[in-house]
């Protein structure tokens, strides 16, 4: 099969123009990928279509599959990961991590329950309800987790019956070429088709007419558009949306203690992910302990290419990215901020920003009223925990937070009172395959993992029968 090839029919196939893929950790292009024409994508979803009604006929064979693809993709760990921290930035060891984590989802979803539900039976009638596929699904993901991203999506709309076009961000398109690859000796020709290419590729794949669902995961600027583009012909969308998580911290939790684990909740790859922590706020007694403690890790912190054996903190992914996180820096520095660390892109080539902790800043700010999806980090000082909660919910973001305090009852409390789809205690960002992972507001429409985001990739059908 040839590299970096479109997969269509389960055939590894070429195109006639191609776009170049940057390393991030440079600034430079390292690779070209194909960029598919709209007739391919035809031929796309034509395969997704005449794959679609034997692949649903036969749960045990999907699920079989699934198990299949999990053993065909871990080998490839190595190969896959090194390939996406060239295109993604990230440190080696989570770009390998990210491979096996997506064959992990896929050897759990296999075994999710797809039940039928009897709703009513007696002498004369029997009632029950089965969830049934959708049809051809396109997965449209993003550029800061790729690979396991897409396999939320993969695994539970393959499970559920439903056929695929997966189509990945152009800034990091090589690594799920290569999934998508390795995948296809555990699949029928058809069933999982993966599509490279830019915004015009985004817009054909979401307006397709084969496409019966669309689930999106990226801006809250696009995932709008994806959600207008679907109304006209209905198609279901989930929509996993950006967020600006708050972490707040109350006065009896221990600086040192928190620090580091507090830290990476908001400084793991680069900051860029969307449920990283966005904005602290602490209690006054703990607040300049707390700056102090997060200070003396940021300072430790290796920064450089992911490839790079030490790397701690690889470079921001792309261009546009880099320059918004900078213009995030200027706007905070004109407002009269505070930087503790960081604040200065270092002199050398790619999109390095260091770790940057930043005080001196309030609520109204762009940087904590935005979302920064990069290395630089608000903390603010608040009267009390009920100040804290109101100003986190004061936003249109509703996708995480998490309270840190040495009472973790009070802290289940206040999770509580928290508009976010995922509340955590002591810790930040911890997702499992078996729980719901969604967002309020802004921040989305809709589920993914776990049951719930497995029914999410089927529609109810009721059957009445007269015995």
């Amino acid at each position: 099969m040839a590299d970096h090839a479109l997969i269509i029919d389960g055939q590894a196939v070429t195109a006639d123009a191609t776009f170049p893929v940057i390393d991030p950790s440079t600034g430079e292009a390292f690779a070209d990928c194909p960029d598919c024409s709209q007739a391919q994508l035809e031929d796309a979803m034509s395969a997704a279509q005449t794959a679609f009604r034997s692949w649903a006929a036969d749960e045990d064979a999907r699920r079989k599959a699934l198990v299949a693809c999990a053993a065909a993709l871990a080998p490839k760990a190595d190969e896959i990961g090194a390939l996406l921290t060239r295109e993604q930035g990230k440190p080696l060891k989570d770009a390998i991590g990210e491979v096996h984590g997506a064959a992990f989802w896929l050897q759990h979803t296999a075994g999710l329950a797809l039940p039928v539900e009897a709703l009513h039976e007696d002498d004369e009638t029997r009632i029950e309800m089965r969830r049934r596929p959708l049809g051809v699904v396109a997965a449209i993901t993003p550029w800061n987790f790729p690979i396991i991203l897409s396999m939320w999506k993969i695994a539970s709309g393959l499970l559920a019956g439903n056929s695929m076009v997966l189509k990945p961000s152009p800034f990091t398109p090589l690594s799920s070429l290569a999934m998508g690859r390795a995948m296809q000796e555990a699949l029928p020709p058809g069933v999982l088709n993966v599509v490279a290419g830019g915004d015009e590729l985004g817009k054909w794949v979401s307006e397709h007419p084969a496409v019966r669902k669309i689930s999106f995961t990226g801006s809250v600027a696009t995932g709008k558009k994806i959600a207008a583009v679907a109304a006209p012909d209905l198609k279901r969308v989930t929509l996993e949306l950006g967020g600006n998580d708050p972490a707040i911290v109350l006065a009896d939790a221990d600086p040192k203690k928190i620090a580091e684990k507090l830290f990476w909740g908001a400084f793991n790859n680069a900051g860029q992910i969307c449920i990283a922590v966005k904005r602290i706020y602490a209690e006054e007694k703990i607040y300049q302990p707390l700056v102090d403690a997060l200070a003396e890790v940021a300072r430790g912190v290796v920064v450089g290419s992911g490839l790079e054996p030490t790397t701690q903190m690889g470079p921001i992914n792309n261009l546009p990215q880099y320059e918004r996180v900078k213009d995030l820096i200027g706007s905070a520095r004109q407002d009269g901020a505070t930087f503790v660390t960081g604040g200065d892109v270092p002199d050398r080539p790619g999109y390095f920003v260091d770790p940057t902790l930043v005080t001196g800043i309030e609520d109204g700010s762009r940087l904590v009223d935005e979302e920064q999806f990069g290395p630089v980090l608000p903390i603010i000082p608040v009267r009390s925990a009920e100040d804290a909660i109101e100003r986190a919910n004061a936003s249109h973001f509703g996708l995480g937070g998490s309270i840190w305090t040495a009472d973790v009852d009070r802290g289940v409390a206040l999770a509580r009172d928290l508009e976010c789809g995922t509340g955590w205690v002591n810790q930040h960002g911890a997702l499992t395959p078996f729980a719901p992972f969604g967002g309020r507001k802004w921040s989305g429409i809709g589920y993914e993992n776990g049951p719930w985001g497995l029914a999410a990739f089927t529609e109810l059908q009721v059957l009445s029968v007269a015995k």
